[in-house]
C-alpha cells in the first residue's frame, strides 16, 4: 500500500547522527514542514540541524494528495464568526503567501507543478456556498459561484478559487532538500530544556522546533486534548475523466478529486482514527458506478491532525516554554499549512515579527465544542478494558480490520499487528 508519490520519486538519503553536537536551531521531524523550515533557515544563514527518526517524508507527507490551495473547505465564513474579520483575513493572506512561495520555489523545478482552479462544492446547500462567497467578499477576495462542475453528479453550487496549484510532493522535497543539514534514523528520545537526547548522541540547541505531525511532549501545551486524528483514503484511477481542477465536498463525509498526469485521484471514506468508516470500499463503489471503464492503479491512506477550531497551531509550544516551538494540526490542508508554518517559524528564528502569526498562536482559547468531544472520547477509551493499550497515555487500542493495524481512538497513534509504531504521538512500540 505505497502511495503513487513513493513509486514516482525518491528522496535523498542522509547519514544518521554520530556523537554529540550543538546548533542554534534544532528541527525535530523531517516531513514537509520540517524540510521547509530547514530550507528557509539555510537561506537566511541560521545555524540549524534537522533530525528525522526514519527517512525524510516517510510519514504523512508521502501520503498527501498534494493540493496547494488557500481554499480549505468552507472555512472563511466560520473564521469570521469565530475570530472576526481581521484574523480571518490574516489566515487568508498567510495561505495566499504560502501559495505564492510555492509558485516561486517550483518555477523551473521538476516536480510536476501545475496551476489549477480549486472548488469546494455542496450537493444540497446553496446557502452555505453563498455565505462563503459573501464572507470572502468581506475579506477582499474574489471567489466565483459555479453551479456545474465536471464531476459525475449534480451539485447545488461550488465556490471557485482561481490560480491554485498541485504538484508531486516527493519530487519537490527531493529537489529542495539537497544540501540541507539533515540527519536521518536519529530519534529524539527525550528533551531536557533545549537539549535533545537521541539514540545516537546529544544535541544541544538554543531553540527547538517540534514538527513531528502530532506534538510528542504531553506536559506542555495540552495537545493531547487540543488535537485528534482523522484517517482518509485515496484511489488513483486510469482511464477516467480529466476533471480539470481540484474539488472537495464541503461535507466531511464527501469526496475529493484531482488529476495527476493520466490518473484521477478520488479521496474520501474518512473517519476518526480508531473508528470505522467508508475507507477504500466507499471509493471503489463510487468508481464502479461512475467510472465503470476505469482501472485502479494505486491506493493508499493518510492521517491528519485536526484542531479544535480548524486553524493550525504554529508558534511557541506553550506560554510556559522558552525556546520551544511547534507546528501541528493542519486539518487536511498540509501543503499550504506547512509553508505558512515555515514562514512564521523562520521569521521567529530570525527575530522578525510575522504579520500573520497571531491567528495561529497555539495559546489561543481552547473553549470550542470539539474540546468536549475529545475529552469524552479520551475518557471512554481510557476506561475501556483492553489487553492492547497505547503507550502514549494508556488508551484502549482498537483493531482496524481494513488496514490490519492497532489504532488509538484518543489521539491517533497506530501500530502494526506486531506492535511496531506507525504513527505518533506514541513514541514507542507496543510492549508484549
Amino acid at each position: 500500500m505505497n502511495s503513487l508519490w513513493e513509486q514516482t520519486a525518491k528522496c535523498h538519503e542522509f547519514e544518521s547522527l554520530s556523537g554529540d553536537i550543538s546548533t542554534d536551531v534544532l528541527i525535530i521531524g523531517g516531513g514537509m514542514v520540517g524540510i521547509l523550515c530547514a530550507y528557509m533557515l539555510q537561506q537566511a544563514g541560521i545555524d540549524y540541524i534537522l533530525v528525522e527518526a526514519d527517512r525524510i517524508c516517510s510519514g504523512i507527507t508521502k501520503n498527501t494528495t498534494a493540493k496547494i490551495t488557500s481554499q480549505h473547505g468552507l472555512i472563511y465564513n466560520k473564521l469570521i464568526h469565530q475570530f472576526g474579520i481581521e484574523k480571518a483575513k490574516q489566515y487568508l493572506i498567510a495561505n495566499e503567501c504560502a501559495l505564492k512561495r510555492f509558485h516561486e520555489l517550483c518555477n523551473g523545478m521538476d516536480c510536476d507543478f501545475e496551476e489549477k482552479a480549486s472548488y469546494v462544492y455542496s450537493m444540497d446547500d446553496i446557502g452555505a456556498i453563498e455565505d462563503e462567497i459573501d464572507a470572502l467578499s468581506k475579506l477582499g477576495f474574489h471567489a466565483e459561484l459555479e453551479t456545474q462542475i465536471p464531476l459525475p453528479f449534480s451539485i447545488a453550487g461550488a465556490v471557485k478559487f482561481k490560480h491554485q496549484a498541485q504538484f508531486n510532493p516527493l519530487k519537490f522535497v527531493s529537489s529542495i532538500s539537497s544540501g540541507l543539514n539533515i540527519y536521518e534514523h536519529t530519534k529524539v528520545k527525550e528533551l531536557i530544556d533545549t537539549a535533545a537526547i537521541t539514540n545516537n548522541g546529544k544535541i544541544s540547541a538554543k531553540r527547538i522546533i517540534v514538527a513531528t505531525h502530532f506534538p510528542f511532549l504531553n506536559k506542555h501545551g495540552s495537545y493531547f486534548i487540543k488535537l485528534y486524528q482523522h484517517r482518509s483514503y485515496v484511489i488513483a484511477l486510469e482511464n477516467a475523466e480529466n476533471v480539470s481542477g481540484m474539488y472537495v465536498d464541503e461535507d466531511k463525509k464527501g469526496l475529493s478529486f484531482r488529476n495527476y498526469k493520466d490518473l484521477l485521484f478520488i479521496g474520501g471514506g474518512s473517519h476518526r482514527t480508531g473508528k470505522s468508516g467508508g475507507n477504500w470500499r466507499e471509493l471503489r463503489e463510487f468508481a464502479k458506478k461512475h467510472y465503470p471503464n476505469a482501472r485502479e492503479r494505486y491506493y493508499w491512506a493518510t492521517q491528519d491532525c485536526m484542531t479544535l477550531d480548524g486553524v493550525p497551531y504554529i508558534g511557541a509550544y506553550s506560554a510556559s516554554t522558552d525556546g520551544l516551538y511547534v507546528a501541528a494540526g493542519f486539518n487536511k490542508w498540509g501543503m499550504t499549512s506547512s509553508m505558512v508554518a515555515a514562514l512564521i517559524l523562520s521569521d521567529i528564528m530570525q527575530g522578525k515579527k510575522n504579520p500573520y502569526a497571531d491567528v495561529f498562536s497555539p495559546s489561543r482559547t481552547i473553549l470550542r465544542p470539539q474540546l468536549a468531544v475529545n475529552a469524552i472520547e479520551a475518557t471512554i477509551n481510557f476506561l475501556s478494558p483492553s489487553a492492547k493499550r497505547c503507550p502514549h497515555v494508556g488508551c484502549a487500542l482498537k483493531w482496524n480490520p481494513v488496514e490490519h493495524t492497532w489504532d488509538c481512538p484518543c489521539h491517533g497513534s497506530r501500530f502494526t499487528k506486531d506492535g511496531k509504531l506507525i504513527d505518533n504521538p506514541a513514541t514507542d512500540d507496543l510492549k508484549e
